[in-house]
């Protein structure tokens, strides 16, 4: 063979990521892999790589993946039973460095990912004619879930886009091929951008004939459309970020915003909703995706069920809502179980319980987490429609679909002003891994983290804990790449602020 071998561990890999799909379709052993070979020869083998390339993206939801980014920010503080568990990112001080794990999985597991969506994407055009259907859809797949990848990366390691040092800013590499011999320096911010959009428009193309489902478990022309908003946001084309959130709020698909308690519970407790762009498979036998910081709930003979949380909602969190919103009420709680620290019970301590539990995802008593993940939500298209309105100058329409989201959540309505807008994406994100992005892509700060009332005893204080703030240019904004990257590859350079050891 020309070409060392390499192989896509599909069956591996749906085993480990959590696969979406029919485990009957999986190979039980490797695919050898050669770049250039006919690697799918009939609709079993596309089936499987898609099942793999579907396996690798629901690996990257939730978890390490979103609480990161949510606990370096101004919504939670750190508990004092929180064992260090984020520790440096919550903190963002000198133990902050290359060798973090919290933030090297960002990195690794992204590009784990890619090698295997680069694989379908290469292969899927050399297929028979009998395939050349199937084929195209399973590359559509791939192209956005690359697409995906990138935007995440290049959010968390790279500056915001600013179209005049957008070509010179380093972002991460772009490896759009797999070869484990390239040792590829960083692509600057525009240039990773560039190849976000130039994926995303085949992907529209290739997936034209998948129109978009309320609870997708595979990506759609809708989902396509949905992350070329958050591209368009981010590059400051504020004209056609609007047209693309509204292309799918007014999809055929028929999204539509809980707007009662029923319809939150049955959205956000038992994933049954219909505001998922793309709801990821889950069941108790392969498992499910979650957030577990935020509550892990124990149980004993002294109290019951209780709360045991690392991080609960600071004040600017608690606070942000109306007395009626219905988000409020639903995702925070002091009353349902005590709080649990060192020992002794607290009462009256809100908890953020937007991911608690799925009941039906579990066979216990306790709630464990457990949740479909919904990597896109059509709540994001109505904020990413009104802040591309505000950015654009269009205070009336900002206004009119700013109104939509928060009369669907019993808000009390606001102006279409940016400062509103920001504090909606606060309100209505939070937990899902959003807000580095929003701080990064207006230029902000991050705002102290101030405690709830009261709570001083069960949380962490100082100035890197509940005093903690951090300025728009803090360099801990832009995550450090792993020091076991740049041991092996010689052409990446460290993000300034951090040792490059």
């Amino acid at each position: 063979m020309k070409n060392i071998l390499k192989y896509f561990i599909v069956g591996g890999a749906a085993m480990t990521m959590l696969s979406s799909c029919d485990l009957n379709l999986l190979p039980t052993t490797s695919i050898a892999y050669e770049e250039g070979s006919e690697l799918f020869l009939n609709e079993n083998d596309v089936a499987a790589f898609q099942n793999g390339v579907m396996a690798s993206y629901r690996a990257l939801q939730y978890g390490v993946y979103t609480q990161t980014t949510e606990v370096q920010c101004d919504g939670f503080n750190a508990t004092i039973d929180y064992g260090n568990n984020y520790g440096a990112i919550h903190r963002c001080d000198q133990t902050l460095t290359p060798g973090d794990y919290d933030t090297e999985a960002m990195w690794e597991n992204h590009y784990v990912a890619i090698k295997n969506y680069n694989i379908a994407i290469a292969n899927a055009d050399n297929v028979s004619e009998d395939l050349k259907a199937s084929a195209s859809v399973l590359k559509g797949i791939a192209l956005f879930c690359r697409a995906s990848s990138y935007l995440t990366l290049t959010r968390h390691f790279g500056n915001a886009y600013n179209p005049s040092s957008a070509s010179t800013d380093l972002s991460v590499p772009l490896v759009l091929k797999y070869d484990q011999l390239e040792k590829p320096a960083r692509a600057t911010v525009k240039a990773v951008y560039d190849q976000i959009i130039t994926d995303l428009e085949e992907a529209e193309v290739l997936l034209a004939n998948v129109p978009g489902k309320v609870r997708a478990q595979l990506p759609t022309v809708d989902a396509v459309r949905a992350l070329k908003a958050r591209y368009y946001l981010d590059v400051q084309d504020y004209t056609n970020a609007a047209e693309a959130a509204v292309s799918v709020i007014s999809s055929a698909a028929g999204y539509k915003l809980a707007s009662t308690t029923e319809e939150m519970v049955t959205e956000y407790t038992n994933d049954a909703g219909t505001e998922p762009i793309i709801q990821l498979f889950a069941s108790i036998a392969e498992g499910a995706k979650g957030n577990t910081i935020f509550t892990s709930v124990g149980n004993d003979d002294k109290a019951g069920k209780y709360f045991a949380p690392y991080f609960i909602p600071s004040s600017l969190l608690v606070n942000a809502y109306d007395a009626s919103d219905l988000r409020f009420a639903n995702w925070f709680t002091n009353s349902l179980y005590p709080v649990k620290m060192s020992g002794s019970y607290y009462q009256g301590v809100y908890v953020f319980t937007k991911y608690l539990d799925n009941p039906a995802l579990h066979s216990g008593s306790l709630e464990t987490g457990a949740h479909a993940a919904k990597p896109l939500l059509i709540s994001e298209m109505y904020l990413i429609a009104a802040e591309a309105y505000a950015q654009a100058g269009n205070a009336s329409a900002a206004q009119n679909i700013l109104n939509q989201l928060q009369a669907a959540r019993k808000a009390v309505n606001t102006t279409g002003t940016l400062e509103n807008i920001k504090k909606e994406w606060f309100k209505e994100t939070v937990g899902e891994g959003l807000r580095l992005a929003c701080i990064k892509r207006w230029g902000d700060g991050l705002a102290v983290r101030s405690a709830q009332a009261g709570v001083e005893k069960l949380i962490m204080t100082g100035p890197y804990y509940n005093e903690r703030s951090l300025a728009s240019n803090s360099h801990y904004l832009n995550w450090p790449v792993p020091s076991y990257e740049i041991k092996l590859n010689a052409n990446l350079v460290q993000n300034p602020g951090y040792s490059a050891e």
